[in-house]
C-alpha cells in the first residue's frame, strides 16, 4: 500500500507544481486554493508512504516523478521548450528512481 500512497503523493506534487504556476504568485483564488490543498494532500500521502518505505526512497522517488510529471506537463500544456538538455535530464531522472525502486527490493 506504501506504493500507491506514493503514487498519489506524486500526483499531488505535480498538481502544486502546475497550480503554483498557474495562480501567478497566489493572485488567483481558485489555482491559489488547488495548490495549497495539493501541498497538504502531498505531504500526507508521503507521510503514509514513508510509513512503510525508507525516506532514502520514498522522498527522491517523490520529487522525481514530481520533477518528470511537472516538465511533462510543463511542455504539453504551458508551451515549455523541450530541449535536448531537458530529455538527457529526464532520461537520468527516470534511471534514477529505477535505481532507487529497485534499490528498494
Amino acid at each position: 500500500m506504501a506504493w500507491v500512497y506514493l503514487a498519489l503523493a506524486a500526483v499531488f506534487e505535480v498538481v502544486f507544481a502546475m497550480g503554483m504556476k498557474l495562480s501567478d504568485g497566489f493572485t488567483r483564488p481558485l489555482a491559489s486554493g488547488v495548490t495549497i490543498l495539493a501541498i497538504v494532500g502531498g505531504l500526507f500521502f508521503l507521510a503514509l508512504a514513508m510509513r512503510g518505505l525508507p525516506v532514502s526512497i520514498a522522498y527522491p522517488i517523490w520529487t522525481g516523478v514530481g520533477t518528470l510529471g511537472t516538465v511533462l506537463l510543463g511542455t504539453l500544456l504551458l508551451g515549455e521548450a523541450m530541449t535536448p538538455l531537458k530529455i538527457g535530464s529526464v532520461v537520468l531522472i527516470v534511471a534514477g528512481v529505477a535505481g532507487l525502486k529497485i534499490a528498494s527490493g
